[in-house]
């Protein structure tokens, strides 16, 4: 994925801790002491794919690919 800078997200109100990001990608999701998923927002590029997979697998859709828009853009696209 090129262009915009990009960023994970984890909607920690969404999130109820099933965990299969962190079977998905251990080297980007985490389970925190409050039984919700935390994570690296900017994983290594060779580690993109299993964050995708991540997104498609959240059965919360609590997770989202955020391409931040330049700085003069107020606005952020977001990828579920």
């Amino acid at each position: 994925m090129t262009g915009s800078p990009k960023r994970v997200h984890i909607d920690r109100g969404m999130c109820e801790a099933h965990a299969l990001c962190v079977e998905i990608a251990p080297e980007i999701f985490d389970l925190v002491d409050d039984d919700v998923a935390s994570c690296n927002e900017n994983p290594p590029e060779a580690l993109w794919p299993k964050a995708l997979a991540a997104v498609s697998a959240c059965p919360r859709q609590a997770i989202s690919i955020v391409h931040d828009l330049p700085a003069t853009s107020p606005e952020r696209s977001v990828i579920r």
